[in-house]
């Protein structure tokens, strides 16, 4: 962390991320005007966010492991070229139905991109030194996420297509810098066969699920029953494939780790909840509130703000006190932001209504996200690195995805109604109430169940040093 080199990795990880992570929060602000502009309905916005993260999801896991094949720098660089060409096919879409394929193709390059920007920190940092590091990358990764209303408020004025133009020139100096300054790193120990079986039934499952659950709010016919069997009987193969295989893309023994399964458990009910709050806020705040897209979108600056200021000095709290503590008492804070957004209707004021309840979501992220973070990849080895980072967002992914579709439904927001603010009000509130309960549930699962040990001695200074990557270690052996 204090070398220049470690700091151009960083750099590129951050960056590298944050662009996946910003393209899955930037288009909401957009929808209301995607949705005129190209005649959707709603189901058609749902897909706008799911079919990015959708793909994202199946296929993260798979992006983990190629990494750790066939190089991490090299499966980064590629994911960030595919997802810039697949973000210059959103700008150009024509019609929301190629709008949809052409976001499945950006959660391809995310999958590649995503996993492999932890799993960099991971290879290259020397264990003293990863917490410092996973807590900027969890703290930039997560205001890339939080600017999404923000900077996608300012560019729907001009036109919603320029959300996705944006992330070329980003992706371009991401590519330059991963190149000049990123060192290569691999599992030489892994099979080189692909888990091409898991893949597909992943994906399979992930699909057929989502279909299935979007189609409920207008009521399933034949396929949305054949899509739901066949999503849940792809999500079972894929589980039994999974145990039985010799190369699995999710090799079952790292489940073994009761600390890793706990904090994917903490993800799974955080990351549904902000799936939803994410997804449905700046719909309201312009369909109910009344807000344009810019207010819209400045309206959860402080929510950046805090993650910004917050988010580094989490992961070092829980570096020294253990991660229990802010992995409960984060969510906690963060339910509590969403009941006070209960308050948002027509007319809401900015300073009465809105500001406290994002101010509390704010202060709940930062307590949350490094911990979280630090805690999953203390609890997995090094060699495994990519496949714990692919798998923790996997699941943090497919909370979204599920959330995204079932939140609505749970809510009775279907059809039109985006276009009425009375009953999307009504459906909004629900849909708070419900994803309050599953950050609750998120910190009663931390409390009981994550333990602080594994962190501290992950960040405790190593008597021997190792380096994961090709060529001479970063940093001096330390005795």
């Amino acid at each position: 962390m204090d070398e220049a080199r470690g700091r151009w990795v960083l750099f590129a990880a951050v960056l590298g991320s944050g662009l996946a992570m910003l393209d899955a929060t930037v288009v909401n602000i957009a929808l209301p005007r995607i949705g005129a502009d190209l005649g959707a309905e709603f189901s058609g916005l749902q897909w706008t966010v799911n079919g990015y993260t959708l793909t994202l999801a199946a296929l993260i896991l798979l992006g983990g492991s190629l990494g750790d094949r066939f190089g991490r720098r090299r499966v980064f660089v590629i994911g960030t070229v595919w997802f810039a060409v697949a973000s210059l096919l959103c700008g150009l879409a024509p019609n929301v139905e190629t709008l949809v394929a052409a976001r499945m193709l950006q959660g391809v390059g995310g999958a590649l991109l995503t996993p492999g920007s932890l799993a960099l920190i991971q290879a290259s940092f020397r264990q003293s030194d990863r917490a410092r590091a996973i807590g900027a990358w969890s703290g930039l990764g997560g205001v890339a996420g939080a600017l999404g209303p923000f900077v996608g408020g300012t560019l729907v004025e001009v036109s919603w297509r320029l959300v996705f133009l944006i992330n070329l020139p980003f992706a371009a100096l991401v590519v330059v810098v991963a190149q000049r300054h990123v060192p290569e790193s691999y599992d030489r120990e892994m099979d080189p066969r692909l888990d091409v079986a898991g893949a597909v039934l992943g994906a399979l499952g992930l699909a057929g699920t989502t279909y299935a659950l979007v189609g409920l709010g207008e009521g399933l016919d034949l396929a949305g029953w054949v899509a739901l069997a066949v999503g849940i009987a792809g999500l079972v193969a894929f589980v039994v494939v999974e145990r039985r295989s010799s190369h699995p893309m999710l090799p079952v023994d790292i489940f073994s780790s009761r600390q890793f399964t706990a904090a994917n458990l903490v993800t799974f009910a955080v990351y549904a909840a902000l799936g939803g709050v994410f997804f449905l806020l700046v719909l309201q705040l312009q369909i109910v509130g009344g807000y344009a897209p810019l207010l819209a979108g400045l309206s959860l600056l402080p929510v950046t703000v805090l993650m910004l200021l917050l988010s580094a000095r989490g992961g070092a709290l829980a570096q020294r006190i253990g991660p229990r503590l802010p992995m409960t008492a984060g969510p906690l804070v963060c339910a509590a932001g969403l009941l006070l957004m209960l308050r948002i209707g027509s007319g809401a004021s900015y300073a009465t209504d809105v500001l406290p309840a994002v101010v509390l979501l704010g202060l709940g992220l930062s307590l949350t996200v490094a911990p979280l973070t630090a805690t999953v990849l203390a609890a997995a080895s090094t060699r495994h690195a990519g496949v714990a980072s692919g798998v923790n967002n996997a699941v943090a992914r497919a909370a979204g995805l599920l959330a995204v579709a079932a939140l609505p439904v749970l809510a009775g927001i279907s059809g039109g109604d985006y276009r009425d603010p009375a009953a999307f009000g009504h459906g909004f509130d629900v849909a708070m109430v419900i994803s309050a309960g599953l950050l609750v549930l998120g910190g009663v699962i931390s409390a009981l169940m994550i333990s602080d040990g594994e962190v501290r001695e992950a960040a405790a200074p190593e008597r021997a040093s190792h380096c994961a990557v090709d060529g001479p270690p970063l940093h001096a052996a330390r005795t």
